[in-house]
């Protein structure tokens, strides 16, 4: 005879369970509702999108001829009949009393996302469309998650505008100043990014070679680059602003310093990860040195290789904008932050910040399908 399982806060049957919990408190304290909190149908009207949301989704199992889980028809009935009013409910109360069933709608959906998102971890949902599907659901209902508890609780305690904006304040300054993005994008990650990361990935990438066919220049330079890699951004970028001017070029010179000695070091690194069976195997077929630096010790470097372009977009955007603060004409991310932080505009501040954030995943996005492309036979991509 089997006992029975005890539930704890991540089991699926307890969240369940509390999840409908919350539901039913804050569907009793929706009738003391009062606006100017909440403006559109009255609690009649709510009441019955439960009921209809119900008959959807009796009428779409009845359909499939199969009976839909429990927790997907509870997530489905909160959604379509909670989420509005609570998104509806953020209007109107900053620094004021919340509406009673304010916090328990708040939780609800909170833990309707987290419902949704242990669903689509499951087994069901980890291969074929519905992995594929999983794969981009899961990171974006996290992250509409984070939006809305951010949003949540800057409202609802009043928290100063200058301290900390809301996400709907970061979005509406985002709308009505892209002419002025787009013009800073263009200075900082079309102009110094992309070239100083070209020219350092590229140069870095050629000293490696070098030093691996001459014992000399390893030794030489793997100590000069641990010793240049710990040097602060903030020394570098004044004296490349006196050396190149203030326009982009001191930034990608700055870029090209920040990126060069971590593609030396990975590319020599990975330059060793051939086993010695293969490189024994390539001197009986009488290969040469470049031979089997092509045929055999690039390819099994490729991914140290793209480890490192990984870390170099990063620091490439992170080298630029940093750079900015030295010295640059009136245009670019790092100016616009420096600018605006200095009048108090801090949406706009948030709002580069959002756009270098977007535009840094972008670029490491695009670097990472290529690593797939490329690396394909590597256990780890195989794996993923």
């Amino acid at each position: 005879m089997s006992t029975p399982r005890k539930m704890n806060l991540v089991d699926t049957a307890f969240q369940r369970v509390l999840l409908f919990l919350i539901i039913i408190l804050t569907l009793l304290f929706y009738p003391l509702l009062e606006p100017p909190y909440l403006s559109g149908p009255g609690w009649q009207s709510v009441l019955i999108l439960p009921l209809l949301a119900y008959i959807i989704l009796v009428l779409v199992q009845r359909y499939r001829g199969t009976a839909l889980p429990p927790v997907e028809m509870g997530v489905g009935l909160f959604l379509l009949a909670y989420v509005p009013i609570c998104l509806s409910s953020l209007r109107g109360f900053d620094g004021e009393e919340a509406p009673r069933n304010y916090w328990t709608t708040v939780a609800a959906c909170a833990l309707a996302a987290w419902l949704l998102n242990d669903l689509l971890s499951g087994p069901k949902y980890r291969t074929g469309w519905r992995g594929t599907f999983a794969k981009f659901a899961v990171p974006a209902i996290f992250s509409l998650t984070l939006l809305f508890l951010w949003e949540v609780l800057v409202r609802a305690f009043n928290v100063p505008f200058v301290l900390l904006p809301p996400p709907s304040a970061i979005g509406v300054r985002i709308a009505n100043s892209l002419p002025v993005l787009a013009a800073d994008v263009n200075q900082t990650i079309f102009k110094a990014v992309f070239a100083g990361y070209a020219m350092g990935c590229a140069a870095g990438f050629v000293v490696a070679i070098l030093a691996d066919r001459f014992l000399f220049l390893r030794r030489g330079l793997l100590p000069i680059g641990n010793m240049v890699s710990a040097l602060p951004i903030i020394g570098i970028a004044p004296i490349m602003v006196m050396w190149f001017g203030f326009d982009w070029q001191s930034k990608a010179a700055v870029v090209v310093v920040m990126t060069f000695f971590p593609m030396l070091v990975n590319t020599v690194a990975g330059l060793t990860a051939a086993g010695h069976m293969e490189r024994d195997l390539m001197r009986t077929y009488a290969s040469s040195y470049w031979q089997t630096l092509f045929k055999l010790r690039l390819p099994a470097a490729m991914p140290f290789i793209f480890n490192a372009l990984k870390i170099n977009s990063t620091l490439a955007l992170i080298g630029a904008i940093v750079a900015e603060f030295f010295g640059t004409p009136v245009v670019g991310m790092g100016f616009r932050i420096s600018t605006e932080v200095g009048r108090m505009n801090v949406d706009m501040v948030w709002a580069e910040i959002a756009v270098a954030a977007l535009a840094g995943s972008v670029f490491y996005g695009v670097i990472a399908l290529a690593e797939r492309a490329v690396t394909f036979w590597h256990p780890s991509i195989r794996g993923g």
